[in-house]
Order: C-alpha cells, then sequence, then structure tokens
C-alpha cells in the first residue's frame, strides 16, 4: 500500500511488478521469465517465492482486498479511540465521534488505494474469474465487509439515509474512485495533490447528493 514506508521485501518487489506487467498485457500475457526480469532474478528464481502465476494473481487481489478492510478498520478505530479528559487527568470515557471526519479519513485511504495501485484495479476488473472458487469467495467476503463498514459511517452522517439507498451509493462512489486507471497515463493528471483533492470533492459530493435525496432527516450531522 501507499503508505509503507520501509524498503518493500522481494515478494513484494515480485508482486509490484507482476501487478503491473499483468494489468498491462494480461494474465496470459505474461511470462514467469518476464516477471524474473523485471526484479532482476530468473524465472525459475521465482518459484522460491511463488508457486507460480496463478499464486501471484491471488495473492495480489486478496491482499489488498485485506489491506484496504483493515486500513478502514483502523481508521474507525482510531475514531473511536478519542478520550475525553477530567479535571484531574483521567479519562472520562470515550468521546462521540465526529462521523464527518471519519467518512473523509475513508475517502482519503481510497484515494490513495485509487491513485497509487491502479494496476490493482484494473487487474480486479480483468481478472478475478481466473482466481479459484475459494479465494475469490474470500475476496467478495472481505470486500462486502468493507462495504458494510463505509455504509454504517455513512449513514451516521446522514442518519435518514436508508441502508439499500447508502449501499448504492457507496459502491457508486468506489466507481467513482476507481476510474483511475482510465484517466490516462500518470503523467498526464494534474499533480498527485490536485487529484486527491478532486476525487475527495467529487466523492463527498456524491455522497451529499444521496443524503439529500433522503429527504430532510438525511441532512448531515453536524
Amino acid at each position: 500500500m501507499a503508505t509503507r514506508t520501509d524498503a518493500p521485501t522481494r515478494r513484494e518487489q515480485i508482486l509490484k511488478e507482476a501487478a503491473r506487467l499483468f494489468a498491462e498485457r494480461g494474465f496470459h500475457g505474461v511470462g514467469v521469465d518476464e516477471i524474473g526480469a523485471a526484479v532482476g532474478i530468473s524465472g525459475p528464481g521465482l518459484y522460491r517465492h511463488f508457486a507460480g502465476k496463478d499464486a501471484m494473481l491471488a495473492e495480489l487481489l486478496v491482499g489488498i482486498s485485506g489491506q484496504l478492510l483493515t486500513g478502514a478498520k483502523r481508521r474507525v478505530a482510531e475514531a473511536d479511540g478519542v478520550t475525553v479528559r477530567g479535571s484531574a487527568g483521567g479519562a472520562e470515557g470515550a468521546a462521540g465521534r465526529d462521523p464527518e471526519a471519519v467518512l473523509d479519513s475513508l475517502i482519503e485511504g481510497h484515494i490513495d488505494f485509487a491513485l497509487d495501485d491502479r494496476p490493482l484495479i484494473t487487474l480486479h476488473d480483468r481478472e478475478l474469474d481466473r482466481l479459484r472458487d475459494s479465494d475469490r469467495k474470500l475476496v467478495r467476503q472481505l470486500q462486502r465487509q468493507y462495504v458494510e463498514l463505509w455504509v454504517g459511517v455513512l449513514r451516521e452522517v446522514y442518519p435518514g439515509l436508508a441502508e439499500p439507498a447508502a449501499r448504492s451509493a457507496v459502491h457508486s462512489v468506489f466507481g467513482l474512485l476507481n476510474s483511475t486507471p482510465h484517466l490516462g497515463r500518470p503523467g498526464s493528471l494534474p499533480g498527485r495533490t490536485a487529484t486527491a483533492g478532486l476525487l475527495h470533492r467529487m466523492a463527498r459530493g456524491a455522497f451529499g447528493a444521496a443524503g439529500g435525496d433522503a429527504g430532510g432527516d438525511a441532512a448531515p450531522r453536524g
């Protein structure tokens, strides 16, 4: 993920290049030797790290789904962990979290993924059906949990928004944010900060429209 700052391991280097090549040429258009050459090792040397291309694809797609869910849970937990201090400095209990801030944090996390892991979006769209059933079911399970976490936060922001409408809004915003592979080559986009800001405003605008359509009870809490 984009938030990692330490040096990538050899496995991570292999996965990054595999994702790039699979996204550019398709899963069947890339050989093990090409992936190896991209990271400076022989093709057969890859088998010390992965059983084959299928294993790489599974780790990429299951891995990113798990990372998105874990990151979202962490952001929500950080909001829940804020405590109110008494006059003597003792904790008096958890402060009420700010749903708007939590939603903004979730959007920021997904934008980081959408801008920094664009090949994985392409892979998911094109190659998910190539996973074995158990891996594909795991991806779907992780994704459902991720969606439901967003739905819960969104309904805190817009209390009058019905659950089905909130879920539809979340899926729609994911479609918007995950459109980054279609925005052109990285160099053709405005700066990363400007692009992230634009995506964030568009996501909040879409959620605001969904909340507004639900009527007065769906006004954001503030």
